[in-house]
C-alpha cells in the first residue's frame, strides 16, 4: 500500500483520571509513515516539557506518536484526532479519509479556556476553575479548530463557529455567522456567511450568503454529498440539498432540494402553455443556472446564465 495514504504525527494526549483520552494535539502532522530511526522514547523537548499534569483540570498529558492508514476507520481517540488534524492542516481534502465510526472515538468533553475536562469532573472543579478565571466554552465531542490549528491565509471571525477537521483554503473568510463542520470546507478563496455541513466542499470564488444552509449527510438518511462549484452564489437565507455547478446563483430565501419541482423557464412552452418541470435532483451539479422563485406564480424556476458567476471583493480575502 502506498505511503501516500498514511499520516503520522507526534502529539500530546490529554487523559482524565479515569483513563479517558479527552483529546490529542498534533502540532505538525505529516503525510507518510513514521520515519525509520525515530525513537518514540525520545520526544522533542518542545513537546516533552508540555507533558505535565494539570491539577486544575484533573488531567494528565503525555507524548504520543502515531501513524494511521487513511483508508481504514479510526481505531482510537488519538487516531480520530490525527485524521481531523490532517484535514485542517490540508494534508488531505474532505471526503478523502475514512471517518467511519469517528463519533464512537470522540468522548463528550467540557471545553474550557484552559483545555479539555471530563464532564464528570466539571461540577467538582467548577469553583476552582472560576477562581482562576477559566471559562467553560462548550460541552461537545468536537473542539474548535483554532484551539489546535492556525490555517495560513484564512480569516475566522468567531472561533466557536469552525470545528477541528474543517478544511479551509487560503483566501477563505468565515464571517461571524458562518459555520464550517468537520470533513467540509473550501477549495479556494471563498466567503462563508452561512453553514457548510459535514462532507460539503465549496469551490474557488464562491459566496455562501448570510444565513444560508447546505445539507449534509450526518442525519436524515441522505447519501448525496453536496458540493458547490466555483464562482457560485448561495443567496442570503437560501439553501440547497443538491449540488451546484460553476457560475450558479440561488436567489435569497430560496431552498432547493432534490425533490423540489422546478420549472425550466427557458424551455419552449408546451401545447397547454406550460413549461417542462423537473425535480431538483435532475439539475444537480449543472453549471450556469439561476434558481429563482417566480414572484407571481410562486413556482421555483431555473434559467440559464451567461458568462461567469459572482466576483468576490478581493479586499476581504487578502
Amino acid at each position: 500500500m502506498s505511503d501516500e495514504r498514511w499520516v503520522w504525527g507526534l502529539g500530546l494526549a490529554t487523559a482524565a483520571a479515569d483513563g479517558t483520552v479527552l483529546d490529542t494535539w498534533f502540532p505538525e502532522p505529516k503525510a507518510g509513515r513514521i520515519p525509520l530511526g525515530l525513537d518514540p522514547a525520545m520526544p522533542p523537548e518542545d513537546l516533552e516539557h508540555l507533558a505535565v499534569p494539570d491539577a486544575r483540570r484533573a488531567v494528565t498529558v503525555e507524548v504520543v506518536i502515531l501513524e494511521v492508514d487513511l483508508d481504514v476507520p479510526p481505531a482510537s481517540t488519538p487516531d480520530a484526532y490525527l485524521r481531523l488534524h490532517a484535514l485542517s492542516h490540508r494534508i488531505v481534502a474532505p471526503n478523502e479519509v475514512d471517518l467511519t465510526g469517528i463519533f464512537a472515538h470522540l468522548p463528550n468533553v467540557a471545553w474550557t479556556s484552559a483545555g479539555p475536562i471530563h464532564p464528570d469532573d466539571l461540577t467538582r472543579l467548577r469553583p476552582f476553575l472560576q477562581r482562576d478565571g477559566i471559562q467553560v466554552q462548550g460541552l461537545d465531542k468536537f473542539p474548535r479548530l483554532l484551539d489546535y490549528v492556525t490555517p495560513p491565509g484564512v480569516r475566522i471571525a468567531d472561533a466557536s463557529r469552525v470545528r477541528l477537521g474543517a478544511y479551509l483554503s487560503p483566501g477563505t473568510t468565515v464571517m461571524h455567522e458562518g459555520f464550517v463542520n468537520f470533513n467540509a470546507g473550501t477549495l479556494g478563496s471563498s466567503m462563508v456567511e452561512g453553514r457548510i455541513s459535514q462532507g460539503v466542499v465549496v469551490g474557488d470564488g464562491s459566496d455562501i450568503g448570510g444565513g444560508a444552509s447546505i445539507m449534509g449527510t450526518l442525519s436524515g438518511g441522505g447519501a448525496h454529498r453536496v458540493s458547490i462549484g466555483a464562482r457560485t452564489l448561495l443567496g442570503a437565507n437560501a439553501g440547497v440539498g443538491i449540488s451546484l455547478g460553476d457560475d450558479c446563483v440561488v436567489e435569497a430565501g430560496l431552498y432547493v432540494t432534490a425533490g423540489s419541482k422546478i420549472v425550466l423557464a427557458d424551455e419552449p412552452p408546451r401545447a397547454d402553455g406550460s413549461r417542462p418541470t423537473v425535480k431538483g435532483a435532475d439539475l444537480s451539479g449543472r453549471d450556469g443556472l439561476l434558481f429563482r422563485r417566480n414572484s407571481l406564480s410562486g413556482a421555483v424556476e431555473a434559467v440559464r446564465r451567461a458568462g461567469v458567476g459572482v466576483t468576490l471583493n478581493e479586499a476581504l480575502h487578502a
